[in-house]
C-alpha cells in the first residue's frame, strides 16, 4: 500500500510539474502585457488636487492638538472640562446616524452598498468609493474560503478565523468611518457645520481638523489621505495586533503563502461605458464585453482590470502607503475613474468573482468544476466552458451576519507617527491586472491541485483521484 500510494503522489507531482514551464511563460506573457496595457490606461492625468499648504496647516495643528493633550494629561492644565450637553437637535442627529450606521452594517454586501450611495450623492467624499471598491473585495476573500479553490484544502476552523479577520475589519472601518459620512451629509443638509458631534461616534481627535477643513475647502484628496490613515491606524490595535489573529491567522502559513506568490491583490474591475438608460445596478443589464485580452469574450463581465498587490498586510505604513497608491490610481487616471465607475454602477455586489469574471466563475455549485486537476484546465485555454468554471459562491450562500459588542472608546493618535504619511499620493505606474490576477488564479489552483493530490493519494483504500 505505501509503495502505492509513493507511487501515484510521485505521478502527481510530476504532472503537475509538467505545468510549470507554461505557468512560467505566462507570467513572463503577463509582466509585458500589463506594462503595455498600463501604458494606455495612465495616458490621460486627473488633478488630485493636493495642496501641500493645506496638509501642513493640518499637520501643525495636530501637533499642538497632541501637545496640548499631553499637557492635559500630565497635569500642566488642571482636568479637562466635561462637554457640554447636547441640544434635542444634535441629539436626534447622534441616535439617527447611530442607528442608519448598525443598519447598514449588517454584511459586506450592505456596507459596500452604502459607500456607494453616499459617493453617489456626494461625489466629492472620493474616499467613499475607494472604501467601497475595496470592501467588493473584502467580500470576494470572504467567499473565496468556501470557493472550488481553497474550501477543501484550508481547514473548516482557519477558514472560520480568516472571516472573522475579514469581517471584523470591514465592520470595524465602516462604524468607525460611515457615521463620519453620514455627519458631513447631515451638515451639508442643514447647511452648517456639525463636527463638534465627531467624538459622540468615538471618532479619534485626528479626523477633526480634516472635515473643518474639508468643510470650507473641499480638499477630496486631503480628507482622504486622513481617512486612510485614520481607518488602518483604527484597525492596527483592534484587530491586527489583536494576540488571536496574530497566532490564529497571520502567522499561518497560509497566509504567509498568499504573501510569497503575490496573491494579495485588490482588484477594480472597469467597464469602458455604462448603458445610457440604466437607473440603477439592479435594473442595469451589463455590456457586452468585447473581444481581446481582458474581455469576458462575449459575455457579461468587465473589460479588463487595475489594481495592485499588498505585499504584507500586517504592517502598517505598509497598508497606510497602499491605499494611498490606490487612491492615487483611482482618482488621478480619467480612464481608470470612468471604467471603474461604470463597474460600480452597473454590476450588484453580491461576493461573488462571477461578477467581473463570468467566463472563468460560477456562482452556481452544481455546475462548477470539481476536479483534481483545475490547474491543468487553467491552462488548456483562456476561459473555461459554462461546466467547468471555478466555484464562487455569493457571501450570503455561505457565511452568515455576525453581530460585535460595542466598540471601546479608543483614540489611537498618541503619537505624531501618523503625520508622516501626510503626503501627497503618488500615482503607480504599473496599474493593469488582467493577466497578473489571472496568473494568481493559476498558482492558486496549482496549490490546490497538490494539496488534492497529495491527501487522495495519501488515504488508504482510496481509488486514484486523478483516473
Amino acid at each position: 500500500m505505501s509503495e502505492k500510494v509513493d507511487g501515484q503522489t510521485f505521478k502527481g507531482f510530476i504532472r503537475l510539474a509538467k505545468t510549470l514551464p507554461q505557468t512560467a511563460a505566462e507570467a513572463v506573457k503577463g509582466k509585458y502585457v500589463c506594462w503595455k496595457a498600463s501604458q494606455e490606461l495612465i495616458k490621460v492625468r486627473r488633478p488630485l488636487g493636493w495642496r501641500e499648504s493645506a496638509a501642513h496647516s493640518i499637520r501643525d495643528q495636530l501637533k499642538r492638538q497632541l501637545a496640548d493633550r499631553n499637557r492635559m494629561h500630565s497635569g500642566d492644565f488642571g482636568k479637562e472640562e466635561a462637554p457640554a450637553p447636547l441640544s434635542a437637535e444634535d441629539l436626534e442627529t447622534v441616535q439617527s446616524i447611530r442607528g442608519a450606521a448598525l443598519e447598514a452594517s449588517r454584511s459586506n454586501v450592505t456596507r459596500t452598498r452604502a459607500y456607494y450611495e453616499c459617493y453617489r450623492e456626494y461625489p466629492e467624499l472620493h474616499w467613499s468609493f475607494l472604501a467601497h471598491m475595496v470592501s467588493r473585495n473584502a467580500g470576494w476573500n470572504m467567499t473565496d474560503l468556501k470557493g472550488g479553490l481553497f474550501s477543501d484544502v484550508i481547514p473548516a476552523e482557519l477558514q472560520e478565523d480568516i472571516y472573522q479577520m475579514l469581517e471584523r475589519s470591514n465592520a470595524l472601518i465602516f462604524l468607525d468611518a460611515y457615521p463620519q459620512l453620514m455627519l458631513y451629509a447631515r451638515s451639508r443638509k442643514l447647511g452648517r457645520s456639525l463636527f463638534y458631534l465627531l467624538p459622540e461616534f468615538r471618532v479619534s481627535a485626528f479626523m477633526r481638523p480634516f472635515w473643518e477643513r474639508f468643510w470650507i475647502e473641499r480638499d477630496s484628496a486631503l480628507l482622504a489621505v486622513g481617512l486612510i490613515i485614520n481607518e488602518q491606524n483604527y484597525i492596527e490595535g483592534r484587530v491586527v495586533q489583536n494576540r488571536y489573529f496574530q497566532q490564529r491567522v497571520l502567522r499561518h502559513p497560509f497566509f504567509a503563502m498568499n504573501s510569497a506568490f503575490q496573491m494579495n491583490q485588490v482588484l477594480f474591475p472597469m467597464l469602458v461605458a455604462p448603458p445610457a438608460e440604466a437607473e440603477s445596478p439592479e435594473e442595469a443589464p451589463l455590456p457586452p464585453s468585447g473581444e481581446g485580452e481582458g474581455s469576458a469574450d462575449g459575455e457579461q463581465g468587465c473589460r479588463g482590470m487595475v489594481g495592485l498587490i499588498l505585499e504584507h498586510f500586517a504592517d502598517l505604513d505598509e497598508r497606510i502607503e497602499f491605499g494611498k497608491a490606490l487612491y492615487a490610481m483611482l482618482f488621478g487616471y480619467q480612464e481608470v475613474l470612468a471604467g471603474v465607475e461604470a463597474f460600480a454602477a452597473n454590476v450588484v455586489h453580491r461576493g461573488s468573482r462571477q461578477e467581473y469574471w463570468p467566463k472563468l466563475f460560477t456562482d452556481d455549485k452544481k455546475t462548477a468544476l470539481n476536479s483534481p486537476q483545475e490547474s491543468a484546465e487553467l491552462l488548456k485555454r483562456e476561459w473555461l466552458p459554462p461546466d467547468k468554471r471555478l466555484y464562487s459562491p455569493s457571501l450570503a450562500e455561505v457565511w452568515h451576519d455576525m453581530p460585535y459588542e460595542p466598540i471601546t472608546r479608543y483614540d489611537w493618535f498618541k503619537s505624531n507617527e501618523a503625520l508622516d504619511h501626510l503626503t501627497r499620493p503618488k500615482r503607480p505606474v504599473l496599474i493593469e491586472m488582467s493577466h497578473a490576477h489571472r496568473f494568481a488564479v493559476q498558482k492558486a489552483a496549482l496549490t490546490h491541485d497538490t494539496e488534492r493530490a497529495v491527501s487522495a493519494d495519501a488515504a488508504p483504500g482510496r481509488p486514484d483521484a486523478t483516473q
